[in-house]
Protein backbone atom coordinates (compact mmCIF):
# COMPACT_ATOMS: atom_id res chain seq x y z
CA UNK A 1 0.00 0.00 0.00
CA UNK A 2 2.12 3.28 -1.01
CA UNK A 3 1.74 6.62 1.05
CA UNK A 4 -0.21 8.70 -1.23
CA UNK A 5 -3.33 6.29 -0.60
CA UNK A 6 -2.57 5.85 2.79
CA UNK A 7 -2.28 9.87 3.41
CA UNK A 8 -5.85 9.94 1.02
CA UNK A 9 -7.42 7.16 3.38
CA UNK A 10 -6.42 9.44 6.28
CA UNK A 11 -7.73 12.47 5.29
CA UNK A 12 -11.16 10.73 4.27
CA UNK A 13 -11.02 9.52 7.40
CA UNK A 14 -10.63 13.25 8.55
CA UNK A 15 -13.14 14.93 6.45
CA UNK A 16 -16.24 12.44 7.00
CA UNK A 17 -19.83 13.10 5.61
CA UNK A 18 -22.82 13.44 7.90
CA UNK A 19 -23.91 9.79 6.42
CA UNK A 20 -20.32 8.54 6.86
CA UNK A 21 -20.46 9.94 10.80
CA UNK A 22 -23.53 8.90 11.43
CA UNK A 23 -22.52 4.85 10.14
CA UNK A 24 -19.47 4.83 11.93
CA UNK A 25 -21.29 6.13 15.04
CA UNK A 26 -23.24 2.63 15.07
CA UNK A 27 -20.16 0.12 12.90
CA UNK A 28 -17.64 0.97 15.02
CA UNK A 29 -16.12 -0.77 18.14
CA UNK A 30 -17.97 -3.80 16.89
CA UNK A 31 -21.53 -2.65 17.07
CA UNK A 32 -22.80 -5.00 15.12
CA UNK A 33 -20.51 -7.76 16.34
CA UNK A 34 -17.73 -7.44 13.99
CA UNK A 35 -15.15 -5.07 13.35
CA UNK A 36 -15.53 -2.56 10.50
CA UNK A 37 -12.62 -0.52 9.43
CA UNK A 38 -13.57 2.76 8.21
CA UNK A 39 -11.45 4.30 4.88
CA UNK A 40 -10.08 0.99 4.48
CA UNK A 41 -7.74 0.88 0.68
CA UNK A 42 -8.32 -2.07 -0.90
CA UNK A 43 -5.81 -2.01 -4.14
CA UNK A 44 -6.29 1.14 -5.82
CA UNK A 45 -9.37 1.85 -3.99
CA UNK A 46 -10.56 3.31 -0.59
CA UNK A 47 -13.48 1.82 0.73
CA UNK A 48 -16.02 3.68 3.24
CA UNK A 49 -16.27 1.08 5.86
CA UNK A 50 -15.09 -2.81 5.80
CA UNK A 51 -15.42 -5.92 7.85
CA UNK A 52 -12.17 -8.24 6.87
CA UNK A 53 -13.15 -11.11 8.45
CA UNK A 54 -16.48 -11.29 6.57
CA UNK A 55 -15.48 -9.76 3.43
CA UNK A 56 -18.26 -7.39 3.32
CA UNK A 57 -17.37 -3.50 2.16
CA UNK A 58 -20.48 -0.66 2.68
CA UNK A 59 -20.39 1.64 0.33
CA UNK A 60 -22.17 5.27 0.84
CA UNK A 61 -23.03 6.96 -1.98
CA UNK A 62 -23.32 10.86 -3.01
CA UNK A 63 -25.14 12.94 -5.37
CA UNK A 64 -22.06 12.70 -7.76
CA UNK A 65 -22.53 8.87 -8.15
CA UNK A 66 -25.92 9.20 -9.74
CA UNK A 67 -24.24 10.59 -13.29
CA UNK A 68 -23.36 8.14 -16.09
CA UNK A 69 -19.64 8.69 -15.15
CA UNK A 70 -20.49 7.65 -11.43
CA UNK A 71 -22.54 4.68 -12.20
CA UNK A 72 -19.95 3.15 -14.34
CA UNK A 73 -17.03 3.89 -11.77
CA UNK A 74 -19.09 2.74 -9.28
CA UNK A 75 -19.32 -0.66 -11.39
CA UNK A 76 -15.41 -0.98 -11.93
CA UNK A 77 -14.91 -0.49 -8.82
CA UNK A 78 -17.43 -3.06 -7.67
CA UNK A 79 -16.06 -6.02 -10.21
CA UNK A 80 -12.67 -5.28 -8.14
CA UNK A 81 -13.87 -5.64 -5.00
CA UNK A 82 -15.64 -8.84 -6.08
CA UNK A 83 -12.26 -9.80 -7.28
CA UNK A 84 -10.57 -9.18 -4.61
CA UNK A 85 -13.48 -10.90 -2.39
CA UNK A 86 -15.72 -8.53 -0.73
CA UNK A 87 -19.35 -8.68 -1.23
CA UNK A 88 -20.35 -4.84 -1.92
CA UNK A 89 -23.32 -3.14 -0.48
CA UNK A 90 -24.37 0.26 -1.54
CA UNK A 91 -26.46 2.89 0.23
CA UNK A 92 -27.11 6.98 -0.79
CA UNK A 93 -26.43 9.26 1.78
CA UNK A 94 -29.76 10.11 2.09
CA UNK A 95 -30.75 6.92 2.89
CA UNK A 96 -28.43 6.77 6.13
CA UNK A 97 -29.87 10.02 7.51
CA UNK A 98 -33.28 9.83 6.89
CA UNK A 99 -33.38 5.50 6.98
CA UNK A 100 -30.38 4.49 9.35
CA UNK A 101 -32.47 1.72 11.22
CA UNK A 102 -33.33 0.02 7.29
CA UNK A 103 -29.42 0.81 6.45
CA UNK A 104 -28.09 -1.18 9.45
CA UNK A 105 -30.87 -4.36 8.78
CA UNK A 106 -29.96 -4.68 5.40
CA UNK A 107 -25.78 -4.83 6.46
CA UNK A 108 -26.66 -7.28 9.55
CA UNK A 109 -28.58 -9.37 6.70
CA UNK A 110 -25.08 -9.15 4.58
CA UNK A 111 -22.98 -10.37 7.72
CA UNK A 112 -25.20 -12.61 7.70
CA UNK A 113 -24.81 -14.22 4.33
Amino acid sequence: MGAGITEKARRLRRDQTDAEATLWHLLRSRGLGVKFRRQYPVGPYITDFACIERGLVVELDGSGHATPHGRASDAERTRYLNAAGFRVVRFWNNEVLTNLDGVVQVIQAALRE
